[in-house]
Order: C-alpha cells, then structure tokens, then sequence
C-alpha cells in the first residue's frame, strides 16, 4: 500500500521514521512519500520538500514567510491528489496538518491518520472540532489524552510513548560512547531549550542558580541548529561545559538536572536524573498567554501530566529565579526525601507509560485499519 506522511520539524522527523520502519514490518509492500527531513527520507520516503524549507515558529516569522508557507500546504496537497496514497498519516506539527487533513478528507476522501495528537488539552481546544470532522484515526503518545478526547467524543488509541522506545534502544546500544569522562564531580544537566528564543530567556537564570554550588560540574545538551557561537554569548565566563548532539549521552552521566518544559522533562526522567523544570516567560502580551495556557492544565512537565501528579518542582514565569531554581535543585545533590520521592514517581510514571513499541503498535492498527477498508 501506498503511505503519504508528513511531518514538519526534526521531532517528527525522528518519530515518523520510526513508523515508517514499523509500517514496512507490517505491511512489506509499503512505498512511501511525505513532507519531512533526513530521516524519513533514510527510512525509504520520497521525499517531496524538507522541513527546513518551512519550519517558521512565531507570529512574525510565520507572517514574513506566509507566502512560503501556504506555497508549500497547496504542493503538498496537490502531490497527495497526484500521487493517490492509501492513506495520509500526519505527525504532530498540528497547524500545517490539520489544515491539510481538512482539503484531503473533504476533496480527496483519503484516509487520515494522525501519529501524535495535537495537545489541544493546553492550548487552542477549537481544533477538536477539525479533528473529529476531518481525522479518521489518531494514535496517542501519552496516555492522559484517552480520557480527554474522550470527554470530547473522539475515541483516540494509545500506542505507548516513542521516548521509551528512544531511550530504550540507546541503553541496549553497546557501542555507545559515554559523552563526559568521570572525574568525581556530580555532573548537572542544563537542557535549556530546543529554541533561540527559549535559551535566551532561561539559560542566564539557570547558570545564575548554580554559580555558588560547590563540586558541581554543569554540562549544557546543546540543541542541534543551534550555533556555538550563540551559546557561548550567553555563557561568557561561566565555568560550564558543551555538548552537541548526544543530549542522552548527558543524562545518562547527570546526577541531577535544570530542565526547559518539553518532551525533555519525560526524557530525563527516563534516565532517573531528579530535576527541576524551569520555564520563564517575557513580561508583557506573552505572560498573559502563558497565565492563560494554565487555566486549561495543572501542570506543564510531561512528567507531571502523565503521572496526575506533582513529581518535579515546576518554576514558571516570576516563580522561575535564580534562587528559586538553586533552593529546588540543592536537596536533589543529596540523598534527600526530595530526591528519593522523585525517583520514586519515575517509578510510577514508567508504569503508566507502558513498554517500548509504540511505533509498532500504532503501524499494525493502520495497516489492520486499511486492510479493513480495502476488503470492504
């Protein structure tokens, strides 16, 4: 059967090839084409446009680049209709993919699949109604989103977390090499964020927080993209060290960990690294979008989300200072009640995930759900 799948940042690059080798286990005359990067391509996707040539965050990056934008949603949809796939699968990237779920279902009655669900529980809950008009099937990564579409009308299947498989594979990989050498000092995890923008405003609280801490040994996870030379005009003098592209490779040395909101918080909880989840926010139009993000959920860490419950110390807006961040991180150097509670919560977390293969339970129920249309 024929796949079109499409993704639009290096996340989903890195999740729909995933499912694409697990769609090829299920059905081995799968061919693919899609919208997405690298590794989709590596997996055996045609591909039509990268991610790169429309990945715009921001009202005023998108408002520059609209004319690019809408180009690359009207080559989308016109290769779908040219190409007639069996189905369309979107993954995450909801403000590209629900538009075009809306042109393939009502122009081209192809089936929609979406691989990781839009988080309309924290923002823009409208988009609900797009989902149920418009998506076929949706295939969960946190089990939280049951009940909520639920509650909705929409039934969404749970497949289990791609961050269990991710780290799963990296633990049983032997060849791996360690990213830091041990020199005695209890390493500190800085993952600041994924985004300029999110680096600027919360690496200088974080490297504030702990300047004072004795026997320390702070280790950014560089964000891929992301230039030296940006970090570095942000460090200064700071006696801290970086690393690119093996944020695992960290975690698995961390003691402990400063942590941007994202799926980072679930990753590092993975690794049985304590953190404090640190998220600062700029005053003004923004602060008061954040304050309402927060009417719709309790909390903001996949860690606490996922466990219904208040595992990691979450620092947000004013609440996220220098030290703050150092009266939460501290008891974490220890054998503390703060820190053996946490790993504790790990614990029960891991459990509610459920086990690796989520990339193959959710390729079986597609392929399952076409075999059934196809009979038909």
């Amino acid at each position: 059967m024929k796949y079109y799948v499409v993704a639009g940042e290096a996340s989903g690059d890195l999740h729909a090839s995933n499912l694409m080798r697990s769609i090829v286990q299920a059905d081995p005359s799968a061919r693919f084409r899609c919208f997405g990067g690298d590794m989709m391509q590596a997996a055996g996707g045609t591909l039509v446009k990268h991610y790169r040539e429309l990945a715009y965050m921001g009202f005023l990056p998108v408002l520059t680049h609209l004319g690019t934008i809408l180009g690359g949603a009207r080559l989308c949809f016109r290769d779908i209709a040219q190409w007639k796939p069996d189905a369309v699968i979107l993954v995450d990237y909801p403000g590209f993919n629900l538009s075009l779920a809306k042109k393939v279902h009502n122009k081209l009655g192809i089936p929609v699949y979406y691989y990781i669900a839009p988080k309309v529980w924290a923002w823009k809950s409208w988009r609900i109604r797009s989902i149920r008009r418009n998506v076929d099937s949706m295939f969960s990564i946190l089990p939280f989103e049951v009940d909520y579409f639920r509650r909705h009308r929409y039934s969404i299947n749970y497949v289990g977390n791609p961050s269990v498989d991710e780290i799963t594979a990296y633990k049983a990989d032997k060849n791996r090499k360690p990213a830091l050498e041990d020199d005695g000092r209890r390493i500190i995890a800085i993952l600041a964020g994924s985004r300029r923008q999110e680096i600027t405003r919360n690496l200088p609280i974080m490297l504030e927080s702990i300047k004072d801490i004795d026997c320390i040994r702070p280790v950014i996870a560089c964000a891929s993209g992301i230039e030296p030379e940006f970090y570095d005009s942000i460090i200064g003098s700071a006696d801290v060290e970086k690393v690119y592209g093996n944020t695992f490779g960290v975690l698995e040395s961390a003691y402990a960990a400063l942590v941007t909101s994202g799926t980072a918080t679930l990753e590092t909880a993975l690794f049985d690294v304590p953190q404090v989840v640190c998220y600062k926010v700029p005053a003004g139009l923004a602060a008061l979008i954040f304050k309402k993000l927060f009417i719709k959920v309790k909390f903001v860490s996949l860690v606490n989300l996922v466990s219904f419950s208040e595992v990691v110390p979450e620092l947000l807006g004013n609440d996220m200072t220098a030290q703050n961040v150092k009266e939460h991180l501290t008891p974490l150097l220890s054998n503390s009640i703060e820190r053996r509670m946490q790993l504790e919560g790990y614990n029960q977390m891991k459990t509610i995930l459920g086990p690796a293969g989520a990339p193959d339970r959710a390729a079986k129920q597609i392929v399952g759900l076409l075999s059934g249309i196809k009979a038909d």
